[in-house]
């Protein structure tokens, strides 16, 4: 169990035997995204697929574009298994790319516009694409620049495309699918990986996260049911779509159950609930954050949501109390879920719950999932006690780009978050063994930005750690020792790290300064001691 270490060989046993169950029990089947995409499109044919914007994106129009791309890809040099990073925003686009890929046989890996070039360096290199997508530009910054200056970096990257712009030396998105092409979909194994999606996990170097076909269509079927999804739904896609939840709901579902997604380039509730009218959009996910914005914005009480039936919210605290009054503002049903970009969606709250399970709980684990709560010596966790989340399901991801241990010898993948479960199966997140800070559904490692300040002339030791904040979940603050006769200030931290290409939504909100930092005999820093001080100042 936990506290032995892993055989390969009984784990490669292990996890070969639950994909034979998968598959003799029909949670996994043998079709593709390819082959979905293409018989939904041409099923539903000139039904709208995508809104953004004024562009409306029929489903047969989809096939075309994204047939027409993947035959410029091949041309390109992509072959199967090859890498297709790409870096945008919530633009059709964006939906375009990722199926051609798919179609050429490629491996997607969406990444973050808010990733500079710090973050990407690092991902590129493991990940080694063919290609690389990006805008010219996005809110102010260059990424056109930015990408050029990678691919001189790192030479497996072979090209650069421009989406929404054009820049010398690179080929352009439109240019690219403005010609008719014939081209048969590249085959490849239901088995085989489909997304290749990065997470910041618990240190600062990022974790690719392997998905297969069958991981995520058996993902987004299972959405089907648990929030009773029809082809009538349409999803507002709030998050970004290189989130796991972003890119599931708002660029695969679609080609998959057949409904409609309205496309945001970035959150903005007043947007949002603008969408929400002008689309009949029936519901979203999302971090807290986004719901309780959406609920508080001025113009949720002159805006028309009687479509709007469903917000499924999760990934950071937020209280009962909160989230009934948001749901009872929007006029819609408020359900909780529990997942991570290796176990998409591992509970859910349903909507015949009772109001303090559905708002209060992290719901019950999905069927035909499993999920235990291990203690410190790897006993299963009485009722009601707190221990490590462990899970196995359908949807459990293959593993990790870098061939990092990811599964017990038994096949279970261990989360590192910390939660309980009540008597009727309910669970309830409590906490992580990751040190990151979820501030409006981004992870931020606090050891990247502990690094990079340790950097500073002026700082002796540092800890950054979450402080609770009633809209985004939490805020980064960091707490400093300076130097004997160094002088420190938010300004100076803010530039420092902002001159280390860290990305923006990273920076610190708070700077605190301390005489000492409290340790442990073993001499590691009690974050939970600086948690509770900082806790009392706020009250």
């Amino acid at each position: 169990m936990s506290g032995q270490g892993s055989d390969r060989g009984t784990l490669g046993f292990m996890i070969r035997d639950l994909s034979r169950e998968y598959r003799e029990r029909g949670f996994w089947k043998p079709e593709t995204l390819p082959d979905t995409f293409r018989r939904v499109c041409a099923e539903i044919g000139d039904r709208t697929a995508i809104v953004d914007g004024t562009r409306r994106l029929a489903f047969d129009e989809a096939l075309a574009l994204a047939e027409r791309l993947a035959s410029r890809f091949v041309a390109l040099g992509v072959a199967a298994g090859d890498v297709v990073s790409w870096q945008l925003p919530g633009w059709w686009e964006a939906v375009i790319v990722h199926h051609a890929a798919l179609l050429a046989g490629a491996l997607p890996n969406p990444l973050n516009p808010i990733l500079r070039g710090r973050e990407l360096r690092t991902i590129i290199a493991e990940a080694g694409p063919r290609l690389l997508l990006v805008p010219q530009t996005y809110r102010e910054f260059d990424h056109a620049a930015m990408a050029l200056s990678l691919r001189d970096e790192i030479p497996s990257l072979f090209d650069v495309i421009i989406v929404r712009g054009s820049m010398p030396g690179c080929h352009g998105f439109a240019q690219l699918v403005a010609e008719p092409s014939t081209f048969r979909a590249v085959e490849v194994s239901a088995s085989d990986p489909a997304l290749l999606l990065y997470t910041s996990g618990t240190t600062s170097e990022p974790k690719g996260v392997l998905h297969s076909h069958e991981t995520l269509l058996f993902e987004i079927r299972s959405l089907s049911e648990i929030h009773a999804l029809t082809s009538d739904d349409c999803y507002l896609a709030g998050s970004p779509l290189a989130h796991i939840a972003g890119l599931v709901y708002g660029a695969l579902m679609p080609f998959v159950l057949g409904t409609r997604t309205a496309l945001l380039a970035r959150w903005d509730p007043a947007k949002a609930l603008s969408l929400i009218e002008r689309e009949g959009v029936t519901f979203q996910t999302g971090a807290p954050a986004f719901l309780l914005q959406l609920a508080e914005h001025p113009a949720a009480d002159t805006t028309d949501l009687s479509t709007f039936r469903l917000f499924s919210t999760g990934g950071a605290s937020i209280t009962t109390e909160t989230v009934r009054a948001a749901g009872e503002r929007l006029g819609c049903v408020v359900k909780r879920a529990y997942g991570s970009t290796e176990v998409p969606t591992l509970t859910a709250t349903r909507f015949e719950d009772a109001d303090e399970i559905r708002v209060g709980t992290d719901g019950r684990v999905i069927e035909p999932a499993e999920m235990r709560i291990v203690l410190a010596d790897g006993s299963d966790a009485p009722t009601g006690a707190e221990g490590e989340i462990w899970a196995r399901s359908p949807e459990v991801f293959l593993g990790y780009m870098n061939g990092a241990e990811a599964f017990e010898p038994d096949g279970w993948f261990r989360t590192g978050d910390i939660g309980a479960v009540d008597a009727a199966g309910n669970l309830r997140v409590t906490g992580r063994l990751k040190d990151i800070i979820i501030r409006g559904g981004e992870n931020i490692s606090a050891k990247e930005i502990e690094d990079l300040l340790l950097t500073h002339p002026a700082i002796a030791e540092v800890a950054v750690i979450g402080f609770a904040d009633a809209t985004l979940g939490e805020r980064a603050c960091a707490i400093v020792v300076t130097r004997a006769g160094a002088s420190f200030s938010f300004e100076e931290m803010t530039a420092w790290l902002a001159g280390r290409e860290l990305a923006k939504q990273k920076l610190p909100e708070r700077l605190e300064f301390r005489e000492s930092l409290p340790r442990t005999e073993s001499g590691k820093i009690l974050k939970s001691l600086l948690r509770d001080e900082l806790g009392s100042v706020d009250q």
